[in-house]
């Protein structure tokens, strides 16, 4: 196996357990199929075996195209929902292969780390990577169940909307896992109603968090400046539930032209952050729902503090003409402070400026099983970066944040339903 990551300094103050606030988990096959009625399992989702037409990866869009039986090409499992063919990939499940083998490329089950979708592997791996906790993210429904947004049928996506929900609290975060694993809800993103009901029924099982996507106008619903999302919001505030938007939570990941490799996007994957970030600081919202929590998830945090110092230096100049003297009433660094957290895996920088961010703002990941994961070496990266820091200050990023924002036992563990 390959540590994928190299460190450059010897460690500092220990690591505590770490508090993973950004990892991913794969659904088995039969989470829709054992739990969506009869009259849907044909269009519901479900996984077939099946070749790879062709794929490709450019301008921050992912294009798969699968083959029919008999046809040339590797062999994959791929998600089939109504007209969507989505297939597993190796970037979905990358840990434990050497950079070299990490390949655009489709895979099965049995090809895939047992982690990336059993509990008590999971469970394992989370154990030999120094993490007590972790909250996880969708990968067929995509970051924030666009997946769902998407489809023509709404009726059978807000079932899949559901179905996810009750497998991940009830399943994923269920008792095996010992409150290692930490539930991460969807809603349904087309009706903020709905939205609400979901935030609300979740909510009294104990969950305290909710995807939702960065950019919602790139997903053709209405942006933050709205009132639209208010119902959605509103049930955020009363429940404390924490909105927790993924780079690519928008169905596009930055990029510069059409035909711009992924190493592109992949340079600037935090700018989606920066932009959700700002319109959430210049919509007013904060002020009106005072107790509005976000999180960006592998946004990483270097580029926070000049993003701060140029809304405020616009909201105070350009406030005869900017649109927003009338609903921020204070400067948005300000508001930053008391709702907003960024979460990183591998930032020196970031880290070496903790106090232009704030040390309360700050949440650790390590981004398990894709890619960019530090697994199984997320305790030496993290105490090569944040040696220079004080015992206390680590033990708020790595831990302590993240257990007052989830409504964590002291201990770290979630305590489901209460």
């Amino acid at each position: 196996m390959d540590t994928q990551t190299t460190t450059h300094a010897a460690p500092g103050t220990p690591l505590p357990p770490i508090i993973s606030v950004d990892d991913h988990t794969v659904e088995p096959a039969d989470v829709w199929q054992h739990r969506l009625p009869k009259k849907y399992l044909d269009t519901g989702p479900r996984v077939v075996r099946a070749p790879l037409k062709e794929m490709t990866f450019l301008g921050g869009r992912f294009k798969p195209v699968m083959g029919e039986p008999g046809d040339d090409g590797p062999i994959g499992d791929w998600w089939v929902y109504e007209d969507l063919h989505r297939p597993l990939t190796r970037l979905d499940t990358a840990v434990g292969y050497s950079r070299d083998e990490i390949k655009l490329e489709v895979i099965t089950y049995e090809q895939m780390r047992p982690g990336s979708y059993d509990v008590p592997s999971r469970l394992a791996d989370m154990d030999v990577n120094h993490v007590q906790s972790a909250l996880c993210f969708p990968t067929f429904p995509r970051f924030c169940g666009q997946t769902f947004t998407e489809a023509a049928d709404r009726e059978l996506g807000l079932l899949c909307v559901r179905a996810y929900n009750d497998w991940m609290v009830e399943e994923w975060c269920g008792p095996q896992a010992q409150g290692r694993l930490i539930p991460l809800p969807l809603i349904p993103l087309w009706d903020p109603e709905l939205a609400a009901a979901e935030v609300r029924r979740n909510a009294a099982r104990g969950v305290r968090a909710v995807a939702f996507s960065e950019i919602p106008p790139h997903l053709g619903l209405p942006s933050i400046h709205t009132d639209d999302w208010d119902p959605f919001l509103q049930a955020c505030a009363e429940t404390r539930t924490i909105i927790a938007m993924h780079i690519g939570s928008s169905s596009r990941m930055p990029s510069t032209s059409a035909d711009a490799p992924p190493a592109v996007g992949s340079t600037i994957t935090f700018a989606n952050c920066c932009y959700s970030m700002v319109d959430w600081l210049m919509s007013g919202k904060f002020e009106r729902f005072p107790d509005l929590k976000v999180m960006y998830a592998e946004g990483q945090i270097g580029w926070i503090p000049y993003i701060l110092e140029r809304a405020d230096v616009v909201w105070e100049e350009n406030r005869a003409w900017g649109g927003v003297a009338d609903k921020v009433h204070r400067p948005p660094s300000e508001l930053f402070t008391e709702h907003v957290y960024g979460c990183f895996f591998d930032d020196a920088f970031g880290l070496k400026n903790l106090d232009s961010i704030g040390v309360g703002n700050v949440l650790y990941e390590t981004d398990y099983p894709h890619s960019d994961s530090t697994w199984p070496k997320s305790r030496e990266v993290g105490e090569a970066q944040m040696g220079h820091l004080p015992p206390d200050v680590v033990e708020r990023i790595v831990r302590g944040n993240a257990i007052e924002l989830l409504g964590l036992t002291p201990e770290g563990l979630w305590e489901g339903p209460k």
